[in-house]
């Protein structure tokens, strides 16, 4: 790390001019950061980032390559003399055990931010470098007005200084574009064309350019896996009046899938002509070669795809509608500013809002995904008795002491977790994980994301919590759960938390609401029952889910924060439902399920503003051993049980008879 930094430096004192700092965000040329979304939850500057694709690839992992921090959020800052990260609460531990001394750790919410930093302790008329290619358009504006006050400006690098230290950096993957089936999307592309086109002529724009790739690939209806964990391609997309354009490195199709864009006017460009097609259209000389395009550009207006134009169109729609949240600062500068409307995209809102197909498809995955938790916990709840003479899952007292064991029979939270994506991957339509699996032991349960490394990660222990988020991407949808079980004895005060997170977890489930709540609104209802003890999370409470996408999905979601209150929930909308509350040192608790927002039917509607509520669609038991039922109201046990007595419904044809048997006493009422 040490030679890293020096060579760094010795880059920043020969750029022409000098600099004096240089940032090295998590973010790619598709503004793609490592589950940077989340930080939404947190700070309001960053609110597009929910909207981005989560993970990079192994070659754009720059800041962690740099500061050695692997979390999932973060930004690094190297300067002539220091070098400092920040994160958010979430990551605050594990940061502070991955830095070097060498590195600063500079906790969000508790030391300055970074551009007030900048302008606070660099130098007058100091240079700071960015890759304008991996910083958007909103956070270049705001470092600009936050360095003018001391002449301090940003350089815009013509090359990336970390790639040109990083003597081993992986190399770019050519994994294959997949068409992702009309069974499973439930919209034709002409259809998702002419809403976006009609979008455009609202807003006076004759174009837009499209980088967050997940919008590319819902949009086109194409999957590919050029990001760990999201079913995306690395591409572009710009969309015309007339034409439709898609940047990717063409060896990644096939002719099926050339036929298929060719088909729905979609013209294929090499992945790094995008710069210079802005260039062309600032100057409206970008032109479609495909025949389909031309033949809608030359003929009447097709009702199907929304293209056609005419004399008055063209004087009036001349804007090009840039997302400066979500738009890299690179692409952005081709453009003058007065062509330029800056305004946020209007395909996560479309994407956001699940079409029935949609909708059956995520129902039906998390069925399948729930009976996945269910043998895992049937297996788990196994071993954990035969290999460390564990209570198990349902008995509540110490475990006797450690049978001997061989290394071979261990469970760590990696071997764990690995079993779990067996069972995944032996569903239906299963195409891999949604995230990293979170399997944590004890006090590592208590690091919001933990991240177990099978060199590193902790055996499990039955006398601790375990806790395990998780998720899959199947064809007909993306799952996300979190469960917490206790193998032994849990104390009083582990049962007093676990039943308060989930008395949360109830209390907005069961919400009901008019039509223009926002998330910020509801948040509340999770955290009540937790304030009452003097508890809280450092996280937010819900977010949005994707169809065969990212896990996490925006514009919507539920958190504490003031952005919480830009965009309302929306009958079907999926969102999760995920309070916890963290010990450090000692444990972790979190549930989640994921919700579909949908229309309520209720005795009466105030102001014909017409009511909205959640329905539940994950289906995995709460253990009961963990709920001290006299903490619980009667409608909260009514609750519990009804949802219990839905999972042994919902999931009975997915298991075998040993498993049923299992889940049976698992979900017996629970009384006060």
């Amino acid at each position: 790390m040490a030679d890293t930094l020096a060579a760094l430096r010795s880059l920043m004192a020969s750029h022409s001019p000098p600099l004096d700092a240089l940032v090295v965000p998590s973010e790619d040329y598709h503004q793609v950061s490592l589950s940077l979304s989340l930080i939404t939850f947190f700070w309001r500057s960053m609110i597009s980032l929910l909207l981005t694709s989560e993970y990079v690839s192994e070659r754009d992992k720059r800041r962690q390559f740099v500061s050695g921090f692997s979390g999932s959020a973060g930004l690094a800052l190297v300067t002539t003399k220091e070098a400092l990260l920040w994160t958010d609460g979430r990551y605050f531990l594990q940061a502070a055990q991955e830095l070097s001394d060498q590195w600063k750790l500079m906790r969000m919410g508790e030391d300055p931010a970074v551009d007030v930093w900048m302008a606070d302790n660099l130098p007058r008329d100091a240079a700071i470098g960015i890759d304008p290619w991996c910083v958007s358009v909103d956070t270049a504006h705001k470092w600009e007005h936050a360095f003018s006050k001391k002449q301090q400006k940003l350089v815009q690098t013509s090359m990336n200084l970390v790639d040109e230290v990083w003597k081993n950096r992986p190399p770019a993957q050519n994994n294959p574009v997949n068409v992702h089936p009309l069974e499973f999307t439930g919209c034709t592309v002409a259809n998702k064309l002419k809403n976006l086109r009609q979008k455009l002529k609202v807003e006076g724009a004759r174009a837009i350019v499209i980088t967050t790739l997940d919008e590319v690939a819902w949009l086109y209806n194409i999957r590919g896996n050029d990001v760990s964990y999201c079913p995306v391609v690395h591409a572009f997309a710009i969309v015309t009046s007339f034409s439709a354009f898609f940047y990717v490195d063409k060896r990644k199709l096939s002719s099926e899938v050339n036929s298929y864009l060719e088909q729905n006017g979609i013209e294929v460009r090499d992945y790094g002509v995008v710069s210079s097609d802005v260039v062309l259209l600032a100057s409206n000389q970008l032109t479609s070669t495909s025949s389909a395009n031309q033949t809608l550009a030359d003929g009447p207006k097709d009702m199907e795809t929304g293209n056609g134009t005419n004399e008055a169109d063209e004087k009036t729609h001349n804007l090009i509608w840039i997302d400066p949240g979500l738009c890299c600062f690179a692409l952005c500068s081709k453009l003058n500013s007065d062509q330029v409307l800056l305004k946020q995209s209007p395909l996560p809102l479309a994407k956001a809002i699940k079409n029935p197909v949609e909708l059956d498809g995520l129902k039906n995955a998390h069925i399948r995904d729930g009976a996945a938790v269910v043998q895992y916990l049937v297996w788990l709840d196994k071993q954990m008795q035969e290999i460390y003479g564990a209570s198990g899952y349902f008995m509540e007292a110490e475990s006797t002491s450690k049978k001997n064991h061989l290394e071979t029979t261990k469970l760590t939270e990696v071997t764990a977790s690995d079993k779990l994506e067996g069972f995944r991957a032996s569903k239906e339509h299963f195409r891999g994980l949604s995230f990293p699996t979170i399997s944590s032991v004890g006090p590592n349960a208590a690091i919001i994301h933990y991240q177990p490394d099978a060199k590193t990660c902790s055996e499990l222990d039955a006398d601790s919590i375990y806790l395990f988020d998780s998720g899959a991407q199947y064809l007909d949808g993306t799952t996300d759960i979190t469960r917490t079980v206790h193998f032994g004895k849990p104390s009083a005060h582990e049962k007093s938390c676990y039943t308060a997170v989930l008395k949360g977890h109830i209390a907005l489930g069961n919400a009901r609401f008019p039509n223009g709540t926002n998330g910020h609104a509801l948040d509340i209802l999770a955290r009540i029952p937790l304030w009452k003890d003097g508890l809280d999370y450092r996280h937010g409470t819900g977010h949005g889910v994707g169809s065969y996408l990212n896990v996490h999905e925006g514009p919507h979601l539920i958190s504490f924060r003031p952005h919480a209150r830009n965009v309302p929930l929306q009958a079907s909308m999926t969102v999760t439902d995920e309070p916890g509350y963290y010990e450090d040192g000692n444990f972790g608790i979190r549930l989640e399920n994921v919700l579909i927002v949908k229309e309520a039917d209720t005795k009466f509607n105030f102001g014909d503003k017409g009511f909205l509520s959640f329905e539940h669609i994950t289906w995995a038991p709460y253990q009961k051993k963990l709920i001290d039922s006299s903490l619980l109201t009667p409608e909260e046990i009514d609750w519990v049980n009804t949802y219990h007595s839905n999972c042994r419904e919902i999931l009975a044809s997915y298991l075998d008879d040993t498993e049923m048997a299992w889940l049976k006493k698992a979900t017996e009422p629970i009384s006060a």
